[in-house]
């Protein structure tokens, strides 16, 4: 967070450029949910929402794509969102950033599959997380719990095998895929 700042433009190019030799590997992991419903959603917050969430991500990958492009080999992951599949009230401008997320990933997979770059998401449900948390009571919390087959939340270190997975050379020919991670829920 101190060497980029995901709502200014320049600085992701700033830093991208700052960054020396090849780049094989591109998770985009920030992700920021304001809960709003539509009649309360403010503008502002939702173009926040949709830079952090889905032009920076963007942004990244164009200008790491062109490194990966040139050596003909890379992996990129994008963290999207259960919510992107199912739906739930009040999360309109996360919903929205998400589910572009999953287009993106699927459009790139066909842009970059030829020059090597496999491009995947990953979908969780309920993680084990400050956020989840801050959004949710631990009553909330609980009802969440008793809603999921697994009857647990998902911890963030499950979640993060699977990126290893995409990003491994174990994975070797899925791309374009949205990989939904959510205890069944």
């Amino acid at each position: 967070r101190l060497e980029m700042d995901l709502s200014n433009p320049e600085s992701i190019e700033r830093y991208v450029n700052s960054v020396e030799g090849s780049i094989d590997i591109l998770v985009n992991n920030a992700g920021i949910n304001f809960l709003a419903g539509l009649d309360e959603l403010d503008m502002a917050k939702l173009n926040e929402t949709l830079q952090i969430n889905l032009i920076a991500p963007l942004q990244l990958t164009r200008l790491i794509a062109k490194r990966m492009k040139a050596n003909r080999y890379g992996r990129i992951v994008n963290l999207s969102s259960i919510w992107s599949i199912v739906s739930k009230e009040r999360r309109v401008a996360y919903a929205a950033s998400k589910s572009a997320m999953n287009g993106v990933t699927r459009t790139l997979a066909l842009e970059l599959g030829p020059h090597g770059v496999l491009v995947n998401a990953i979908a969780p449900g309920y993680v084990n997380t400050e956020l989840t948390r801050q959004n949710n009571s631990p009553e909330q919390i609980q009802a969440i719990i008793d809603t999921i087959p697994l009857q647990r939340l998902a911890e963030s270190s499950e979640v993060a095998e699977m990126v290893a997975f995409l990003c491994s050379e174990k994975n070797s020919y899925m791309t374009g895929q949205v990989m939904v991670v959510d205890g069944g829920y």
